[in-house]
């Protein structure tokens, strides 16, 4: 594991936490079917769409539950003092008013017994509902709620699994409702496919004032492997996904007010089949990471795990151990601290 510099505690800014046995979440029916029959996990696992199994990779993670001392286990040797939950497939969004995922995050042993803090929370919010301002406000009473995210993935390929409709960022609906986003001084979690990075453009320059946070680097699909239907299919493909993806990344880090994860680069939507060597892995990020660090700067750039949903193909530690590899130059306390700590306004 690379030394990291003395007393530093890392701020892990996105992970995920859920259980769906106790909590309504959207794989709660097949998960619970699962632990009472266990015969059934293969039937169910075939039943699922393409797109979801390319997504996940291996089910395991979504249908058991990931809580504190899992995220611990997995940090391992990692000094982590803090997380920022990120939303998390929460099903039923009328329970406690929208806030129940919010609520149900205080019920967890976080900061007990040394594992990490609850720094932050990055709930779940639709700028289009007409009630988004109320629903703000029972979130923020009910926790450290910091941001929002919408998850606005799009893909036109049938084959990769959609999460938003086509254009959702840029819709008037979502553009007027945003104004409750910004005036609460919440962050943004932009998560969307790498040809939709123009829509996170014309969100960041209407809002020139709120904080754009760009998740997972635009997950480019298909960038390591064929996934969907004609989806990063030949070697040319993802030459050419690579490339576009350089392109109009650069737009979007020419915003003062967007800042991106080094994030997520082991989903297996990316086309990833299953755990990789470290080696093999820094090979595959390099050009992701030194662009996005390249274009966004020291300041403006911040690493997280995204785990458990890039537990299928690395660990924590080898995400860290890549991204000051890659980046020999980079500080350590910005990417793995400092930052995170300024765009999701922790105390430490």
């Amino acid at each position: 594991m690379t030394t990291l510099p003395d007393g530093l505690r890392i701020v892990d800014p996105h992970i995920h936490q859920w259980d769906p046995f106790t909590t309504p979440r959207v794989v709660s029916t097949p998960a619970k079917l699962v632990r009472r029959l266990p015969v059934l996990r293969p039937v169910i696992e075939a039943l699922l769409p393409r797109g979801d199994r390319e997504f996940v990779g291996d089910p395991v993670n979504v249908i058991n539950e990931y809580l504190p001392t899992d995220y611990a286990a997995d940090a391992g040797e990692l000094p982590v003092g803090a997380v920022v939950h990120v939303e998390a497939a929460w099903k039923d969004h009328r329970v406690l008013g929208g806030a129940g995922e919010t609520t149900w995050l205080g019920t967890l042993p976080f900061g007990a017994d040394g594992l990490p803090r609850l720094g932050a929370i990055v709930c779940h919010a639709d700028p289009r509902d007409p009630d988004v301002r109320p629903l703000l406000d029972r979130n923020l009473a009910a926790g450290p709620v910091r941001g929002i995210r919408c998850s606005a993935a799009h893909h036109p390929d049938r084959g990769v699994r959609s999460w938003a409709d086509e254009g959702m960022l840029t819709s008037r609906e979502f553009l007027a409702g945003f104004a409750a986003v910004a005036e609460r001084g919440l962050s943004f979690e932009a998560w969307v496919y790498s040809h939709q990075l123009g829509e996170v453009v014309t969100l960041a320059r209407e809002y020139p004032e709120a904080t754009i946070v760009l998740d997972h680097y635009a997950t480019p699909v298909g960038i390591f492997g064929p996934r969907g239907r004609w989806t990063g299919q030949t070697e040319a493909d993802r030459r050419d996904l690579l490339a576009r993806w350089s392109d109009e990344i650069a737009a979007l880090a020419a915003l003062p007010n967007v800042v991106a994860k080094h994030s997520g680069l082991g989903m297996p939507v990316l086309g990833w089949t299953g755990p990789v060597s470290a080696t093999r892995y820094r090979d595959a990020v390099a050009p992701l990471v030194t662009r996005a660090q390249e274009l966004f700067g020291a300041d403006r750039t911040l690493w997280a795990s995204n785990f458990p949903m890039d537990k299928p193909t690395i660990s924590i530690s080898t995400t860290v151990d890549t991204l000051l590899e890659l980046l020999p130059s980079a500080d350590p306390r910005k990417l793995l601290r400092d930052n995170a700590c300024r765009v999701y306004r922790l105390d430490l």
